[in-house]
């Protein structure tokens, strides 16, 4: 059993950042499907920009993101920051704002989860 919070903080602007969320996806998707793991999945800074991309249907990984989309979480003041916040709320996607508007990482790392970034 494993307890994993898989933070995005790619933005969507270079093929590098394609990558970066195209692994945390893949990794989020080896802990959802692993029963007894334990798996926060949040889109944070530039990474909020992911969720409208990912929810298009005709988007390239789509179908990776809708197999984790149902335990993604959002920055709440990133959201707005990055100007995502509306299609976030569209997709149904919670947002988090436990500390000061941002998610807190220290309860996840006080709750033993592990921290990956991409």
């Amino acid at each position: 059993m494993a307890n994993a919070a898989i933070v995005v903080l790619a933005g969507t602007e270079s093929h590098a950042d394609s990558g970066r969320v195209v692994n945390a996806l893949e990794a989020a998707k080896e802990f959802a499907e692993n029963d007894g793991d334990e798996l926060e999945f949040i889109f944070d800074g530039a990474g909020t920009q992911w969720i409208p991309e990912l929810e298009d249907e005709d988007h390239d990984y789509h179908d990776l993101y809708a197999a984790v989309s149902d335990q993604a979480s959002a920055c709440d003041f990133c959201a707005g920051a990055f100007g995502a916040d509306d299609a976030i709320q569209d997709a149904d996607v919670v947002t988090v704002d436990d500390n000061e508007g941002h998610p807190s990482i220290r309860s996840l790392v006080a709750d033993d989860y592990e921290i990956i970034t991409f």
